[in-house]
């Protein structure tokens, strides 16, 4: 039975790399060809003025790459996990031999809503990716409508998990359970918000790439050790998908996430944590500001330089979000990209022991 479900896990992983890999050139071609880049530059600071040190470091780390790297990349990702995820439920229905109907991790208990929300999600960051490389003028979707977006589907999902899955509380190692009732729903609401602002760290070639990577690939043994097979063969096929994105994003990417990426991850990653919380008897919500420290680091160097600027008049950082600063200071973009994985993996183990302690 472990050999089975090790199968199960794997191997959907390694397909949905192996078809990233073979879709790439595709995409890439398509991206080239119909110059999926921003015709115009320029950013501005989260408090609405003008992005001055920004400016300076495009000008020169990152000179010429915003109107030459094609976005959407991110496209590859849920592209090649979609293509998984309904193919092994299509030959598990086409062939009915015990392998292909082991292969099928596409289940209502554990890996519908995780996929939905990674397709209206990606779906979502598409149509903003597409507005976004329209001439000058356009913005892609306004922040206030992405984040409107988000906060209703996490919405919906939470009500889900209160009203179908009976999920009222989180759990606390050596106590229990820390029982909110209603409360689940905005919890919910407020991780996934959480998690999107954090995508921003979509930022340098590679980094986003390596840290969804190790987030998704820790989710995927953790919901393993619960026994929830399904739900980790569905995110061990997510990491697959993302390592596909990652071959090619690694420096000089190829293309970009953009938001057709992170924001279908983000939202998924909020699920799969609820999932792997009280209803598997885990601690997978308490465990992801852990796993996931990256992203919790960027939304707060984030909080941090606006509250600053606002009450001190000062910045605490050179640039906000904290990668950037990094580079700002003289980090080469690649050593601020290996030591961001390195730090990744290392959160993602002590996250995996804090979500299946007993």
């Amino acid at each position: 039975m472990i050999a089975s479900d090790i199968i199960k896990v794997f191997i959907p992983a390694t397909a949905a790399f192996v078809v990233g890999i073979l879709f790439a050139p595709l995409l890439t071609h398509y991206l080239f060809k119909y110059k999926v880049w921003k015709k115009s530059v320029g950013k501005v600071a989260l408090d609405g003025t003008p992005a001055v040190e920004f400016e300076k470091l495009r000008m020169t780390v990152h000179a010429g790459t915003e109107t030459k790297t094609p976005r959407m990349g991110g496209i590859l990702i849920w592209a090649s996990v979609t293509i998984v995820t309904l193919g092994m439920w299509a030959l598990a229905q086409l062939f009915s031999t015990p392998l292909m109907e082991k292969l099928d991790f596409l289940s209502r208990s554990q890996t519908w809503i995780p996929f939905i929300t990674l397709l209206a999600g990606s779906l979502m960051g598409f149509v903003n990716d597409l507005l976004d490389i329209q001439p000058a003028g356009e913005r892609g979707v306004s922040l206030r409508m992405r984040l409107l977006f988000v906060t209703l589907v996490s919405g919906l999902v939470g009500w889900w998990f209160y009203a179908k899955l009976g999920m009222t509380a989180i759990g606390i190692p050596g106590d229990g359970t820390f029982e909110l009732g209603a409360l689940l729903i905005p919890l919910f609401i407020l991780v996934s918000l959480g998690l999107y602002a954090g995508g921003v760290i979509d930022g340098i070639d590679g980094l986003s790439g390596g840290i969804f990577a190790s987030t998704f690939l820790a989710y995927a043994g953790i919901a393993y050790f619960q026994n929830q097979i399904n739900l980790a063969a569905f995110s061990a096929t997510v990491t697959g998908g993302i390592l596909a994105f990652l071959w090619f994003n690694i420096p000089p990417a190829r293309f970009w996430m953009t938001e057709t990426g992170t924001m279908g991850l983000t939202m998924t990653l909020a699920v799969i944590a609820f999932l792997t919380d009280t209803p598997a008897g885990g601690y997978g919500v308490l465990a992801l500001p852990i796993i996931a420290f990256p992203l919790v680091i960027t939304v707060l160097s984030n909080i941090i330089q606006v509250a600053s600027k606002k009450f001190r008049g000062k910045k605490v950082f050179i640039i906000a979000p904290l990668h950037h600063h990094f580079e700002a200071i003289g980090w080469p973009s690649y050593k601020v990209t290996m030591r961001y994985w390195v730090i990744s993996i290392m959160t993602a183990i002590v996250g995996m022991i804090v979500a299946l302690l007993k």
